[in-house]
């Protein structure tokens, strides 16, 4: 902000020398607080609660009128100030426009700009004077509202301009464009001259914190914690750090005294508690802060994902420019999940565009996201064996991750490598995905293609009767029928001629059936019915096809061959 520090009458009296004695008197006595020790101690609730005070004794006085209207609309400012550094940016709005000074036409579009009214502040700007808070201002909006050719003309100005505020202003930039590694340069050459500006720290901390060197980001952000333990912002970030490296659990643990009270980065702190929280509390908390913390409109997309609510998620996702990695990561999951939905090609090839270029980044490439990124690309394009060499390159960061397993069998059933998929499906314990019709389906052909048919089996005869169920009778009888278990593809395709009596399920009845007579004449080690001859018998019996009177008759007169 652009006000001044004034002083109140009390600061300026307590600095009035006046007798020797009364001096040492007045040395000795302890100062009574000013404002500008609440501000410089960052004590803004204790500034607005002085600020207060003194409206009242101001009431009290004896002014003129016009004195009274001065000192009032001073408070005022202060006031709007403290509640600005408090996070209440909507009150801090408030008071600026009604003391409807063109002055604070600045702070009110700084304000507008913290509660995402990008193209007011904008607007409000254009009458001001020209000063660095405004070209950093101006910056900043320019890369909201996506405005390059503007953005691209104050970069240059930032970068000519050796001042400390341009320099971390410019840093913020590259932060906010995932350029961490230029961020941190900048503030650490900006830390070498200013050994004292220990919130540097936070923000190398917060860079670390987006390279995932979460250990790092803590031992730096430590430095600033040290001096300031009661500080929001570092609290924060180190929640989100004991996040990443323990749990949700551990991180509410660290905001839990501050989550309630009212601070500065209180949506920040409401956002996180409901991530920590794994989503509970959504919908009531970050539909607010769409337009106040961007993460919001992510974290609120993946909620709906994990919902199943894929049209709400893509609603929040399509007006969105990716900026970021993640952001184009979330939207190509969005799209693939859409085109999936709707059977959309169109949505699909979105989808891999968006994952395929955060894959292939020369940042992204060495990165487990981007790893991630470029296997979901193959995936998609079908290309599975590719899948397998991105997949298997990150696998030990993902032993015990039930949709990474899921999504690796997959790619190993793809490619057939059967047993090792089939190991990675029973490990899955979630009961979402176990009960996918997907999931039923690669498990069965695992199953089958590893020897186990009656698991396959035992999977059917456990699930409803629906229409999915029936296409996966059909792939239980194909795929024994091609692997030679016959006696399992028998049952399936006599199950399939009841509920379709069609030529075709008559055919693949029949053939298995044969198929299991072969087995038994030459004493195979499987496709073979643990009954007998008369379990073959009885399966045919059940049809109505003429043909099966035929078989049964032939297969009685040579039965001495199947004993």
């Amino acid at each position: 902000m652009i006000l001044s520090r004034g002083k109140t009458d009390s600061a300026s009296s307590r600095h009035a020398a006046s007798g020797g004695g009364m001096q040492q008197q007045q040395r000795k006595a302890p100062a009574p607080a000013t404002l500008e020790d609440f501000i410089i101690r960052r004590d803004y609730t204790g500034a607005r609660a002085f600020l207060e005070y003194a409206n009242d004794e101001q009431d009290e006085g004896e002014e003129t009128a016009q004195q009274s209207e001065q000192q009032q609309k001073l408070i005022d400012q202060w006031i709007a100030f403290c509640n600005f550094h408090l996070g209440d940016y909507q009150q801090a709005l408030t008071q600026y426009q009604a003391l409807r000074d063109p002055q604070l036409d600045l702070n009110i579009a700084v304000c507008m700009f913290y509660l995402g009214l990008y193209e007011e502040a904008q607007q409000l700007m254009e009458g001001t004077a020209d000063t660095p808070l405004k070209q950093r201002l101006l910056f900043h909006l320019a890369h909201k509202l996506g405005d390059d050719q503007q953005w691209a003309d104050l970069l240059d100005t930032l970068l000519s301009t050796p001042s400390v505020e341009q320099q971390l202003s410019l840093a913020s930039m590259h932060y906010m464009r995932a350029h961490y590694q230029e961020a941190i340069d900048v503030y650490k050459r900006v830390l070498v001259d200013n050994k004292d500006y220990l919130a540097i720290n936070v923000y190398l901390a917060l860079c670390f914190y987006k390279l995932d060197y979460y250990d790092m980001s803590q031992e730096v952000l430590d430095v600033y914690l040290s001096q300031h333990a009661d500080s929001t912002i570092a609290i924060n970030l180190k929640a989100c750090n004991r996040f990443r490296l323990f749990s949700g659990r551990v991180a509410e643990q660290e905001i839990k005294n501050i989550a309630d009270n009212g601070t500065f980065g209180a949506d920040l702190i409401r956002h996180n508690l409901v991530v920590f929280r794994n989503g509970e509390g959504a919908l009531r908390v970050l539909p607010a802060l769409l337009n106040i913390v961007p993460e919001a409109r992510l974290n609120l997309a993946i909620y709906y994902l994990k919902q199943g609510d894929v049209q709400e998620a893509h609603a929040l996702m399509k007006e969105l420019q990716p900026t970021s990695p993640h952001e184009y990561i979330l939207k190509g999951v969005v799209h693939a999940a859409l085109g999936q939905q709707l059977g959309s090609k169109e949505h699909i090839k979105t989808a891999q565009q968006n994952l395929h270029l955060v894959g292939s980044s020369a940042t992204e490439c060495d990165t487990i996201p981007g790893r991630q990124s470029m296997a979901s690309a193959f995936f998609l394009y079908e290309q599975f064996e590719e899948v397998l060499v991105y997949m298997n390159s990150i696998r030990s960061y993902f032993v015990n991750d039930d949709v990474f397993n899921y999504n690796f069998a997959q790619a190993k059933c793809a490619t057939g490598y059967y047993k090792e998929a089939e190991e990675l499906l029973v490990q899955i314990s979630d009961m979402d995905i176990k009960n996918q019709h997907t999931y039923c389906m690669i498990l069965s052909k695992c199953h089958i293609h590893c020897g186990h048919p009656e698991l396959a089996w035992n999977i059917f005869i456990t699930r409803d009767t629906n229409a999915e169920a029936f296409v996966l009778l059909q792939l239980i009888a194909n795929e024994c029928y091609k692997c030679e278990e016959f006696w399992v593809a028998a049952k399936a395709f006599d199950m399939l001629e009841k509920l379709d009596p069609s030529p075709e399920n008559w055919e693949g009845k029949r053939g298995a059936c044969a198929g299991v007579l072969y087995a038994m004449a030459t004493k195979a080690q499987r496709g073979r019915p643990s009954g007998g001859i008369s379990e073959v018998i009885g399966l045919l019996r059940e049809s109505s096809n003429s043909q099966a009177d035929s078989m049964i008759k032939t297969i009685r007169k040579h039965i001495s061959s199947f004993k």
